[in-house]
């Protein structure tokens, strides 16, 4: 961890017995059990009231479950099981596969709704960060505004220290409310960084057309090779500065940006099933099928021969 978020996160440690603990549970009034079975919870299983942790088993299918709007910061780490999981939010679906390691976050205020099938049985752990921590640590952070989809396609994205710190709390045994408050803490700076805007973030132009137009050149040369200095020179940056604004602007490296976008077009054509492997990795920019194949495993956790099967 770098010396500034420590020190942050130090700062904050300061002040944790005066944070308050949960009004009420997650989720309180849904019905959860024809979908999954709960085995452990943190409340009852170790007096915690500043974080809540809990284990679950999920049954194989479920066609439909609508999931209420929560609050907190609700973080889901798949520990076992193989699923299609596929998420509709504001009436646009999305696709992810939930094997080991896979991270989720669901958007405060923000109601879903899930279907999915699992090849083996599945089991998670899911974190709740009560608003009142979050609140705190946006405001200790100087944000203005935090950038809640920008944080979860982060945590989505793949992030070693929230899988870690989440397997540590699994597997936490009597240990009382300061170990689970410390660990809320440093969860909530660690992902805010992600989504939290400062003032100085919103001056004008920093986020400008300049944006749209290098995203439009991107798709435009999907199928075709795209370097970040012809992006910079069509944005009107330097090959630096253009690097460090559109991370700022998006969330991700204009690499990683590119590679999704061709990896969303994969998945499109694939979904056509009109053409071989080769011919879609050839569309879609990639030199072999075989990079095809690298690339789509990292992003979607399936080779895309088994893609087009499903």
């Amino acid at each position: 961890m770098d010396t500034p978020r420590l020190t942050t996160v130090v700062a904050m440690l300061d002040a944790v017995c005066d944070a308050p603990d949960f009004d009420l549970e997650p989720y309180t009034g849904f019905d959860a059990n024809p979908y999954v079975e709960r085995t452990f919870n943190s409340w009852d299983g170790l007096g915690w009231r500043s974080l809540l942790l809990q284990r679950f088993d999920h049954t194989a299918r479920v066609e439909r479950v609508a999931l209420p709007a929560t609050d907190d910061l609700h973080l889901v780490l798949t520990v076992a099981g193989d699923a299609a999981m596929e998420t509709c939010t504001g009436g646009r679906w999305r696709q992810r596969h939930w094997t080991p390691g896979q991270l989720d976050m669901a958007v405060p205020g923000v109601a879903s709704v899930r279907r999915y099938r699992s090849v083996v049985p599945m089991r998670t752990v899911q974190v709740h960060i009560p608003r009142v921590t979050v609140a705190r640590t946006v405001e200790q952070l100087g944000g203005e505004r935090v950038d809640y989809e920008r944080m979860a396609a982060a945590v989505a994205s793949g992030d070693p220290l929230v899988e870690h710190t989440m397997r540590s709390l699994d597997a936490a045994r009597e240990v009382d409310d300061l170990y689970a408050e410390s660990a809320a803490t440093f969860l909530a700076v660690h992902v805010l960084t992600h989504g939290v805007r400062p003032p100085q973030a919103d001056r004008p132009g920093a986020a400008g057309p300049w944006v749209h137009k290098a995203v439009a050149m991107m798709r435009d040369r999907l199928g075709g090779p795209l370097t970040v200095a012809e992006m910079a020179a069509g944005a009107g940056f330097s090959v630096y500065h253009f690097i460090r604004a559109f991370r700022d602007a998006t969330g991700q490296t204009p690499h990683r940006y590119l590679t999704r976008l061709r990896i969303e077009e994969a998945q499109r054509l694939l979904r056509a099933d009109g053409l071989s492997v080769a011919q879609v990795a050839t569309r879609c920019g990639f030199g072999s099928p075989g990079s095809l194949s690298t690339a789509f495993l990292r992003h979607t956790g399936v080779r895309p021969s088994a893609y087009r099967n499903r």
